[in-house]
């Protein structure tokens, strides 16, 4: 079976080629070898290749900048993901989207199902909503368009990281408590994403670990395992505050939790989130 990974150099494309299974012929692309904003390149890569399946993970994904750089945004997310898609129709290849939470608004006050209406509050999810669509109206259900919320890896940039490394300075943190998702290693999502593939599994799915958390709770579970393995010398303290403490440029979602319930059958039932952030944080003490 051959695959075309495009975002390799991001945290989700690093975790896909780690867990490559024996059998996959997989070409992984950097963005300087293909970008997915340029058509021409991707339609011509695609015919080449004749790639039994595609893993779009390529995105933009800084969700402040992206409010004053709209264009780009929606270059790669929308753009991008109509350029994919179409080649993949013209060469009757499969296709695996993988889009974000952030395409709901936070409102509605329990998980989100697949099914729910969307409602973007930012120019992010916004470009990612309207890439998820232009992928389904070009493959259908030779899609998966597959929803996933705050990744974080050894690889890349993240909040994981951003916080040990704030934690190891002397100043006390201030995490907002009033914004609450589930965190995902991606090594656990790029497994789910191999077991599409072998699956065949199409449409639109939710998959991030199990469990809730807020920031806040998230940064203190950071701390506390970060302390038992090593990675910090002394608990430096964190404190909860609202999200009108920290105002930033984008809003985001208040409570954007997925619903997963029809898809961990399907693509694999993770563990709870903070079993998943000491693995994660074990693999950076001990490699």
């Amino acid at each position: 079976m051959k695959v075309l990974l495009l975002g390799s150099g991001g945290q989700l494309g690093w975790e896909l080629q780690r867990a490559q299974p024996a059998a996959v012929d997989l070409v992984a692309p950097e963005r300087a070898e293909l970008d997915v904003t340029d058509a021409t390149a991707i339609r011509r890569v695609v015919e080449d290749l004749a790639p039994d399946w595609i893993v779009n993970a390529a995105a933009y994904t800084a969700v402040d900048r992206a409010e004053s750089e709209p264009e780009l945004a929606r270059a790669i997310n929308r753009d991008g993901a109509a350029h994919v898609a179409q080649a993949a129709a013209s060469k009757g290849s499969r296709l695996i989207h993988v889009s974000t939470d952030f395409i709901f608004d936070g409102a509605l006050g329990r998980p989100y199902r697949p099914d729910d209406a969307p409602h973007p509050l930012g120019v992010y999810g916004a470009s990612k909503l309207a890439g998820e669509r232009a992928v389904l109206e070009a493959l259908g259900e030779r899609a998966l368009v597959l929803r996933t919320a705050w990744l974080y890896s050894v690889h890349g940039a993240n909040f994981v990281k951003t916080m040990l490394r704030l934690m190891a300075g002397d100043e006390p943190l201030r995490v907002v408590d009033d914004q609450v998702g589930t965190p995902t290693w991606a090594g656990g999502l790029a497994a789910a994403v191999w077991r599409a593939i072998d699956g065949g599994i199409g449409g639109v799915h939710h998959w991030t670990d199990a469990g809730v958390a807020s920031w806040y709770d998230f940064a203190v579970a950071i701390r506390e395992e970060a302390l038992v393995l090593g990675l910090l010398d002394r608990a430096v303290p964190v404190q909860p505050i609202p999200s009108s403490a920290f105002p930033t440029p984008a809003r985001r979602p208040s409570f954007s939790v997925l619903d997963k319930v029809q898809s961990w059958p399907l693509l694999g039932t993770p563990p709870h989130w903070r079993t998943s952030l000491r693995r994660m944080l074990h693999e950076m003490a001990h490699g």
